[in-house]
């Protein structure tokens, strides 16, 4: 289940004056592999940002809380875990997630992906910085699909890693799902300057499901973004504006068992 691991030919990085042609270059070359990937589209790629800009980012990062920060501690849907807004942050994290929503992001992603026309969310619905602190987890799940706010239809996930030293035996792995929630596919750990990109869809059942087993001033960090296209979408409306948690075979056991005590403890 260990993926492919991708290490760029050139190590990517998302300033302003990012060159536009070296970003689709380095898209069109990994093209193939990431439309061939199981279960679902998607690339593992080591080294994505220079040394001294994923620095910068983990020594920017917000320890004490800001405004408008979102909490989970929702059961299966998430535990112990914070999203913080870019908007919400200082001026040099704001820069870097600016360029993330650059035109040479979007190219690179274009050529990738084979998704044309994607448009960034200035407003980063969803994403942003996410941390998780020990024992916390991310149910499985496939996306939401529609940004209400701009009435634009969900394509892509990128995930940077930004977690120095991680050891194997803290967990965190980021797990892919078959479609019928049978069998994970494959197991990403979570390690600095690694990036996780996919395409998302009803079926891109994804999550970190595990506990974090981290000492308590350890904690799981991540940058998460999310791209889109214009256009109608044609679906089930039920699929449109919500995150669809779906269990795990052991967690459908779990949950079978526990219905079974409870209306035995009622009779």
């Amino acid at each position: 289940m260990e993926p492919f691991i991708q290490t760029l030919p050139m190590t990517l990085s998302p300033e302003l004056d990012f060159d536009q042609n070296a970003a689709s270059a380095i898209g069109h070359s990994l093209a193939n592999q990431y439309i061939q990937a199981t279960p679902f589209p998607h690339i593992v790629i080591d080294n994505f940002l220079q040394e001294y800009l994923i620095a910068s980012i983990c020594s920017n990062f917000p320890v004490e809380p800001t405004n408008n920060e979102m909490l989970y501690e929702r059961g299966y849907k998430g535990q112990r875990k914070r999203q913080i807004s870019p908007n919400e942050c200082g001026a040099h994290l704001k820069n870097i997630f600016n360029a993330f929503n650059s035109a040479p992001m979007l190219l690179f992603l274009e050529k990738l992906t084979g998704i044309d026309g994607l448009i960034p969310d200035p407003y980063f619905s969803g994403g942003g910085l996410h941390e998780t602190k020990s024992g916390g987890f991310l149910g499985v799940h496939s996306d939401f699909r529609l940004n209400k706010k701009l009435n634009i239809e969900r394509r892509l996930n990128v995930i940077i890693y930004l977690n120095e030293s991680w050891q194997e035996e803290y967990g965190g792995n980021l797990e892919l799902w078959d479609v019928n929630m049978k069998t994970c596919l494959k197991k990403i750990l979570p390690i600095y300057n690694r990036c996780v990109i996919f395409n998302t869809d009803k079926d891109s059942n994804h999550g970190h499901p595990e506990p974090l087993t981290t000492p308590e001033h350890i904690t799981r960090r991540s940058i998460a973004l999310y791209y889109y296209t214009a256009g109608t979408m044609v679906m089930d409306p039920a699929q449109r504006n919500k995150t669809h948690y779906k269990p795990r075979p052991k967690d459908r056991l779990s949950l079978k068992y526990y219905i079974s005590k409870l209306i035995k403890k009622k009779n």
